[in-house]
């Protein structure tokens, strides 16, 4: 037999896919899949309309558009059918100090001068007090502080115009049943019922069907479980194992209720530090999701339901609804022949709006791997590698919000404040008190903008900077500085408001006929 021969023979191709759970992430992964694969493969999604989806990842991250230009999705019609709104970056309330504020927005900061970056310019000149505050060397935050959105100008590249970078707030059951439509029309089946069972293959000890509360069996070859905090495929059957990282992310409940709106939409989320957690506010066309992310250590549920109830901008429209969770991951996201999507394959509390990142990326890791039914292992393994080194270092950049702290107030913040955090962290923070040097590793979330905004943001204050910023003299450099200020500043000046760009490209049907 030739070498080819011998490849293709032991290479079964994989044509049915089974998905449990529906929401965000199941219809995420059905309408990606039902756009690579053909009509040759049998994708199912088996979902109950009894069980309700968590349905708090309400803001995204840039990546999310991406997915969707994948899809091949209009935005206006995107923004227009989930109620949703632009989102330049998340206000900081508190976290550094109670009275703080600080934006972390998306895209660049200023303009680099040769091979320094941008911000170590910003950083002398600060510290000799001859620069403004961060926030007027980025578009995004500029334009976030003034209320103003547009999309970037793809025709004038030196512009800070071109450098605008965005995501969305949605409601997130309006993108699920968006997506699922877009999936259905591809030939997607649904299945409605409650998953009551799982079988195993005696022999490989692959997950080889379920069954459904009514006897149903629906069997495959490859299960991606959506099924939420329970891992019904990936825990409760295959008993995988997790990897608990409470002791550095101590928040385990959040109250989520929505409020009427008040006032104009802003383009971004807002996230105000508390004193058992943090508050989050996402405004929509149609409503603002708020919530609040506690230790059930420092306070109550009854009691952090009546904060948050008492700190709304409006009518609460609903009763808060309690979620319960363990921040950390699965030992293995794709074990055997399930892979976990969502929260079924871990927990990142929504500070910096990463889960719906986390599925997408997901999806995108599940395409790249798309195996053969004999599920080599090599693949699997090196699957889970990248899944493990996106997550950390998304774990780590979160915990920084809360370690980076001068509040001593309540014994939540002199716990995060005080406790000691992974050796990966501490290098990174080594790095910026030293010469404010930041570095993003591989293909991390986060690149060095997001640390340096929030490092920054929350009163850590290097030492020095780079050494080449001083073959410049300070004129020179505050010319430079003062220069890049003011572009951005007319640019912001000459921007429509937030409200009139929605108003005119993607007002939802409701508010058109408000």
């Amino acid at each position: 037999m030739s070498v080819m021969s011998a490849v293709h023979a032991g290479s079964g191709r994989i044509t049915e896919v089974v998905i449990v759970g529906g929401g965000t992430a199941g219809w995420m992964t059905a309408a990606a899949l039902s756009k690579v694969l053909s009509r040759e493969y049998t994708v199912r999604l088996i979902e109950s309309e009894e069980i309700g989806i968590v349905g708090v990842g309400e803001a995204t991250i840039p990546m999310i558009k991406l997915y969707n230009q994948a899809l091949e999705l209009d935005e206006a019609d995107f923004v227009r059918r989930t109620k949703g709104s632009f989102k330049l970056g998340i206000e900081f309330r508190d976290w550094g100090r109670i009275g703080d504020s600080y934006i972390h927005g998306f895209g660049k900061i200023g303009q680099d001068l040769g091979v320094v970056p941008f911000y170590h310019y910003w950083l002398k000149m600060h510290a000799l007090g001859k620069a403004g505050p961060l926030d007027e060397y980025s578009i995004n935050t500029m334009a976030a502080r003034h209320g103003k959105f547009m999309r970037a100008v793809t025709d004038r590249p030196n512009s800070p115009l071109a450098d605008i970078a965005y995501a969305y707030h949605f409601d997130a059951g309006l993108y699920a049943r968006f997506l699922r439509e877009y999936a259905e029309a591809r030939g997607v089946q649904r299945i409605e019922g409650k998953v009551v069972d799982v079988t195993l293959d005696g022999e490989s000890g692959d997950v080889a069907s379920v069954t459904m509360d009514g006897g149903r069996q629906v069997a495959g070859q490859l299960f991606i479980d959506c099924s939420g905090f329970r891992g019904l495929l990936i825990e409760q059957a295959l008993k995988t194992g997790y990897v608990d990282w409470t002791h550095w992310l101590p928040c385990d409940r959040a109250m989520a209720v929505p409020c009427a709106s008040t006032g104009e939409i802003t383009p971004y989320t807002r996230s105000t530090a508390r004193e058992a957690g943090w508050q989050w506010r996402i405004p929509l066309q149609h409503r603002i999701g708020n919530g609040y992310v506690y230790s059930s250590r420092h306070i109550s549920d009854d009691e952090a339901a009546a904060k948050l109830l008492s700190r709304l901008d409006g009518e609460a429209l609903a009763d808060p609804r309690p979620l319960r969770f363990v921040t950390g991951k699965r030992k293995r996201t794709w074990n055997r022949n399930v892979v976990a999507i969502g929260l079924s394959s871990g927990f990142m509390e929504p500070l910096e709006s990463t889960s719906i990142h986390l599925i997408q990326a997901a999806i995108a890791r599940l395409t790249a791997f798309f195996p053969h039914a004999g599920f080599d292992p090599a693949d699997i393994d090196e699957f889970n590698a990248h899944s493990d080194f996106e997550v950390e270092k998304i774990r780590d950049f979160l915990i920084l919000h809360y370690h980076a702290t001068e509040r001593s107030d309540t014994p939540f913040w002199d716990y995060v404040r005080t406790m000691d955090v992974p050796d990966t962290l501490k290098h990174r923070m080594a790095l910026w008190n030293a010469n404010g040097r930041v570095f993003r590793e591989h293909t991390e979330m986060f690149a060095e903008p997001s640390w340096v905004q929030v490092m920054h943001g929350q009163r850590m204050v290097p030492a020095g900077y780079h050494g080449l910023v001083d073959i410049h003299s300070e004129e020179k450099i505050a010319e430079y500085l003062e220069g890049i200020r003011g572009v951005i500043g007319n640019c912001v000046r000459a921007m429509p408001t937030h409200e009139a760009f929605i108003a005119r490209h993607c007002d939802s049907e409701q508010r058109a006929a408000a």
